[in-house]
């Protein structure tokens, strides 16, 4: 069977696109949102009420036993912003040489406590908290300004978090969206060795094992050949190198390798901030580029994949 090229575009066109999606991006940024809103009251009522069962952190009442209480309340998270700079799950765990941080395990366990404690004595930021180092009570300004610093470091923290994952979700969600409109069918999620397996006619299923990669969206073109799809989003050109070329177009050369070009079609799904000369370097690499603002491009290549018909 005959397979159609998948599309290559000029380096204007890139441009172009590029250009298209940073400027989506600005817009999307500098539009209104409820998050920053919400996420600092949330974060604000945390601290205030860690403030409130630690006495306004006063040192004596910074306790095993207290800690305990504070992490039944599910409480962790803003006792690790007490740091300075905040610290990490991760690094807690290490550097307190404890098991867990869950809530039910530590509100059980004074021992995993008070090795907690230990590092909360030796990394409490003193800009936010210096009545804690001068064991004295905070003035109603001190206390103030480190509610107001420390709920804004949580809050920034938790969008900057939501943005990375809720852009990639809601793009995969566009992608699979945009199939469906199209006619096709999502299944269960698949491991796919061999070009045969996985999707079939008019199938697609999301977050596949392909080859041994992971593809957040995989489809049976109609000429047979399976198109492997990364969602990227990206908010800066530097950050584009790493989405892009090193992680997507080095699974398109992973792929092709792997299945061969008469096998599959590896491609990646952009929106936001890419560096012209990245998007060249990675089609050069075998990775077909489609965009979440012009997904129409997309629907195009997939139809015309179809078996040609000729009138007699």
């Amino acid at each position: 069977m005959t397979t159609t090229p998948s599309p290559i575009w000029s380096e204007e066109e890139l441009r172009a696109s590029a250009k298209k999606s940073s400027a989506n991006f600005r817009e999307e940024r500098l539009s209104p949102t409820q998050a920053w809103a919400g996420h600092y009251k949330e974060a604000r009522e945390k601290f205030e009420t860690l403030f409130t069962d630690l006495n306004d952190l006063d040192p004596a009442e910074i306790t095993s036993a207290n800690l305990q209480g504070v992490y039944g309340k599910s409480l962790g998270e803003a006792l690790r912003y007490l740091a300075g700079p905040p610290i990490s799950d991760d690094d807690l765990k290490v550097i307190a040489d404890v098991a867990s941080l869950s809530p039910g395990v530590l509100s059980r366990s004074p021992t995993e406590v008070s090795k907690i404690l230990d590092v909360l004595d030796k990394v409490i930021d003193p800009f936010r908290f210096p009545w804690i180092l001068e064991g004295r009570g905070p003035t109603p300004e001190e206390k103030n300004a480190a509610l107001l610093a420390s709920s804004v470091l949580l809050a920034a923290q938790r969008i900057a978090t939501e943005r990375r994952s809720t852009g990639k979700n809601d793009q995969e969600k566009q992608v699979k969206d945009y199939l469906v409109s199209l006619g096709y069918e999502e299944i269960p999620t698949a491991s796919i060795s061999t070009c045969m397996l996985g999707p079939q006619a008019n199938q697609f299923c999301a977050e596949c094992m392909v080859g041994g990669r992971k593809a957040d969206v995989v489809l049976r073109l109609h000429d047979l050949r399976l198109m492997a799809i990364e969602c990227k989003v990206s908010n800066s050109a530097t950050n584009s190198v790493k989405r892009l070329n090193n992680d997507a177009a080095a699974k398109a050369t992973a792929w092709t390798i792997q299945f061969g070009t008469a096998g599959i079609v590896p491609a990646a799904v952009l929106s936001g901030v890419f560096k012209p000369h990245n998007l060249v370097d990675a089609q050069k690499q075998g990775l077909t580029i489609f965009w979440a603002h012009d997904l129409e491009k997309l629907g195009q290549f997939i139809e015309s994949t179809k078996p040609q018909t000729f009138s007699r």
